[in-house]
């Protein structure tokens, strides 16, 4: 047994700097928490090693332990203490009272050794900015998902947001935790970690706000699932005309045709390309596009249209929507490719006058004797 054990608080208070100089590794684990409470922070500074300071019981940690005394300690002294007493020493209190030294001077494996506890409660905004992007990638999903606050979550730096790994990310972020980034965070994300949210985070989570801080690349970087499940018509609605312009002809083809006929605004159809036109199935077309969709497209978006498009997919309503500069803007082949019903009930006499001889000579003879109308000839 020790010699220390026998001490009082008093006794330990007053040792000598040669006392406490001498004091081996076996003495300083035999201190009580209230010995060990008796040093001043300079004591351990000067005369606690780093093998003294691992060899501490989670018991000497948690109760034992001042939070001026872990305060003092030094980046060494931080960095020698054991997964073990981390987990189990140190109290939230304990945790809160660290610098932000101390906690950049974690190591990846203490960092993984904070109870979710710990993180929501002990670890302030200021001391999880301090964390090396390291650290944060270190951290479990686990971790993330029970551990980190919204206002945590919020306060990260870009730099951090953009070491989070793909798994803490899906697996670990909540609708909430999504909802709490900032613009800028958003904006910082990689295309690997927005291709990694899922339909939840972008449907509950994503903001309007932080739907218009996406980059170009990051729209492009959605996958056809997070589009056609994932995006509400009102985020839609909210994509910016540049957003709109960047989407791939696989991901136009995934929007549903809520999101076209409730979401997505004239202003945003224009900014589609002529080859994201095209790429629209005949039921997004025809399910999809609204009468005022249908006549706001450009000309270069008409002529675009698939002969599918036309025949299947617009409806008289919809042809009937098309302006005499549309209806001009067609090829050949799309004016062949109408049905004879589209010719009897889309085509006013204006737009019958209209077309160029080309297409006039492009009309089949369907659709003269059954879709032109008496009146429709004598025009």
């Amino acid at each position: 047994m020790s010699w220390v054990t026998g001490l009082t608080t008093a006794q330990v208070a007053a040792m000598t700097s040669s006392q406490i100089a001498s004091l081996q590794t076996s003495d300083i684990v035999a201190l009580s928490t209230d010995q060990l409470a008796a040093f001043t922070t300079t004591q351990i500074h000067q005369y606690f090693s780093t093998l003294d300071i691992a060899a501490l019981t989670t018991q000497q940690i948690n109760l034992g332990l001042t939070t001026d005394q872990l305060a003092a300690f030094t980046t060494a002294e931080i960095g020698a203490l054991t997964t073990a007493q981390i987990n189990k020493g140190l109290t939230t209190d304990q945790i809160a009272a660290l610098t932000t030294a101390e906690i950049a001077a974690l190591k990846t494996g203490q960092v993984t050794a904070l109870t979710t506890t710990q993180i929501s409660q002990g670890l302030t905004t200021d001391q999880l900015v301090a964390m090396t992007t390291n650290d944060l990638a270190a951290l479990t999903t686990t971790q993330v998902k029970l551990g980190l606050t919204t206002d945590q979550v919020a306060s990260l730096t870009t730099s951090q947001v953009v070491a989070l790994t793909t798994a803490q990310i899906n697996l670990g972020l909540t609708t909430a935790d999504i909802a709490a980034l900032t613009t800028a965070q958003v904006a910082a994300l990689k295309t690997a970690q927005v291709a990694a949210l899922n339909t939840s985070q972008i449907n509950l989570g994503l903001t309007t706000d932080q739907i218009v801080a996406l980059t170009s690349a990051q729209v492009g970087a959605l996958t056809t699932t997070q589009i056609n499940l994932g995006l509400s018509t009102a985020q839609v609605a909210a994509l910016t005309t540049a957003e709109i312009a960047a989407l791939k002809t696989s991901q136009v083809a995934a929007l549903n045709t809520a999101q076209l006929s409730l979401g997505l605004t004239t202003d945003q159809l224009v900014a589609m390309s002529t080859a994201d036109i095209a790429a629209l199935t005949t039921a997004q077309v025809r399910l999809g596009l609204s009468t005022d969709q249908v006549a706001s497209l450009t000309t270069a978006q008409v002529a675009a249209l698939t002969t599918a498009q036309l025949n299947q997919g617009l409806t008289t309503a919809q042809f009937a929507a098309l302006t005499t500069a549309e209806v001009v803007a067609f090829k050949t082949s799309q004016i062949a490719a109408l049905s004879t019903a589209q010719v009897n009930q889309g085509l006013t006499t204006d737009e019958l006058v209209a077309l160029t001889t080309a297409q006039v000579a492009a009309l089949t003879t369907a659709q003269i004797s059954q879709g032109l109308t008496t009146a429709d000839v004598a025009a």
